[in-house]
């Protein structure tokens, strides 16, 4: 099993908007692909709070290269998430990891 954590940076003002694309978008086309979320979370307390930060389950670095880029290039994703940035960018930048658990972690 491999966790990815991916930290959404959006531009000030703009979480509410990505929130609203995960909840009404995004969601639907991570289940057309067989993406497995594992949780989606706001920064209550750190260095901003303009961030939204979630956790993706894999079996394989495999099965994630060909399920997100298969999410990536759909016509229909690139498209809708164009539409929710017609008026103004949503996301600075992105950052992700990739997590291995260890022999004594509770999740594996």
């Amino acid at each position: 099993m491999i966790i990815e954590t991916r930290i959404y940076h959006c531009l000030p003002g703009r979480l509410p908007a990505l929130n609203e694309r995960f909840s009404k978008t995004t969601l639907e086309f991570f289940k057309k692909y067989g993406i497995r979320p594992i949780g989606f979370w706001t920064t209550l307390v750190g260095s901003s709070n303009h961030a939204l930060t979630y956790m993706l389950q894999w079996d394989s670095m495999e099965e994630r290269e060909r399920k997100w880029n298969a999410f990536q290039a759909d016509p229909e994703w690139i498209a809708k998430r164009a539409a929710s940035e017609a008026e103004k960018a949503i996301v600075e930048r992105i950052e992700n990891n990739f997590l291995a658990p260890t022999d004594y972690s509770p999740m594996r």
